[in-house]
């Protein structure tokens, strides 16, 4: 039976830390935690002395990495990405989509949902599903997705699509004021189906309206979305204001202006908060052009735009410089970092009983910061997916 213990570390709960403890792994869960004191011997044991033990990461939100797409639609593509993201302490994420022609994204669901469904990934970030990122968008608002493959809202067109998949998409991106009678998301929400709204011209009114008849979550506050206005409150608006909306943010210093975090997390504060990295095939890899969806993408210096220069298409932000970017914008405590990026994800996505933090009986997914705050180690389900040179030892 192998067993981790990581010891002499801050450990990272839900509601606070341990100063000077260990967490100890058996197999693929965490079955104790404590002060040193009461650390147990006769497993092998790697001393995190200075460093800071935390739940790993959850991005509800990445397309690629590492060269790869899941639109790519390939096993090596997944893997590709899967190897990649641990490397920046995600230990679970959804494969993300992109507005496509129907037959392209069917093909790409279907692959997902073979790879997830072969069960092997382990000593990588684990596949928890899918998120549906158009092509059910308002072409007004449609940023990098394509416009010429973009759809109206059609639940058999969904339903076709979710069926190939196996029934893991679990998020759809989709313009509501383009739902007729809100038929599409009531559809939606019966499905068990989370309807965020991106992507979206929406007036406040119309997005009011969309959050009373079931949408709880808003794709990539601020971007590919009608802003707040002092005579208009847009999209942007109505999602701070109701308290039952959750909101995506890319906290990359590019997507939006890093103050505007104060006015966020007095709105909704930190439950309400989802870290994602909007990642693309370009991330972790060199400054050049890539593809994204068919468009090619320029990436220079960690920005990520369209051929124009101007268009923001995704992102190359790490998971790990998000959380470190909103502890410094925001102040937060070790254990708020973990809630924005990891708990808030899996109560989301209804996998909180077994990932999200750091609780007897969960996975063994877990992340190590090393004194400069970068990642030291990546354990996914008690498997070792990621060991820095110089990290513990």
């Amino acid at each position: 039976m192998e067993s981790i213990c990581l010891t002499n570390a801050v450990i990272v709960l839900e509601d606070g830390v341990i100063e000077d403890g260990f967490l100890l792994m058996v197999e693929d869960k965490i079955v104790s935690y404590g002060t040193m004191e009461d650390c147990p011997a006769g497993h092998r044991q790697f001393d995190c002395t200075g460093r800071v033990v935390m739940p790993g990461m959850i991005d509800i939100h990445v397309h690629g990495a590492g060269g790869s797409d899941f639109m790519d639609a390939v096993p090596a593509a997944f893997d590709t990405i899967s190897q990649t993201l641990v490397k920046e302490g995600t230990t679970g994420y959804l494969a993300t989509t992109m507005t496509n022609p129907a037959n392209r994204i069917k093909e790409a669901v279907s692959a997902i949902a073979a790879y997830r469904l072969a069960g092997d990934q382990s000593g990588m970030a684990e596949m928890i599903g899918i998120h549906l990122e158009g092509p059910f968008i308002n072409p007004a608002q449609k940023g990098a997705q394509p416009e010429r493959h973009i759809h109206s809202p059609d639940i058999t067109l969904f339903d076709e699509w979710q069926e190939a998949a196996k029934g893991l998409i679990r998020i759809v991106t989709f313009a509501p004021e383009l739902d007729k009678d809100h038929v599409f998301l009531q559809e939606l929400t019966k499905r068990g189906v989370i309807g965020s709204m991106g992507h979206t011209d929406a007036t406040y009114e119309e997005a009011t309206y969309a959050i009373g008849e079931g949408v709880t979550h808003a794709t990539h506050l601020f971007n590919g979305m009608k802003g707040l206005h002092h005579r208009e409150p847009g999209v942007v608006g109505a999602a701070l204001l109701d308290e039952n909306v959750h909101v995506e943010l890319i906290p990359d210093g590019l997507h939006f202006h890093p103050d505007l975090l104060k006015m966020v997390v007095k709105m909704k504060g930190i439950d309400k908060m989802i870290v994602i990295s909007d990642g693309i095939r370009a991330k972790g890899m060199p400054d050049g052009e890539y593809d994204l969806g068919g468009s090619t993408v320029v990436v220079r210096k960690g920005k990520c735009t369209l051929q124009d220069g101007v268009s923001l298409a995704g992102s190359i932000v790490t998971m790990n410089k998000a959380r470190m970017n909103m502890a410094e914008w925001l102040g937060l405590t070790l254990w708020e970092q973990a809630r924005i990026t990891s708990l808030n994800q899996a109560k989301r996505l209804g996998v909180d009983n077994r990932k999200g933090s750091l609780a007897v009986g969960k996975d063994a997914d877990v992340f190590v910061v090393d004194e400069d705050g970068e990642v030291g180690m990546t354990i996914c389900k008690g498997i070792i997916a990621y060991l820095r040179d110089g990290g513990c030892e």
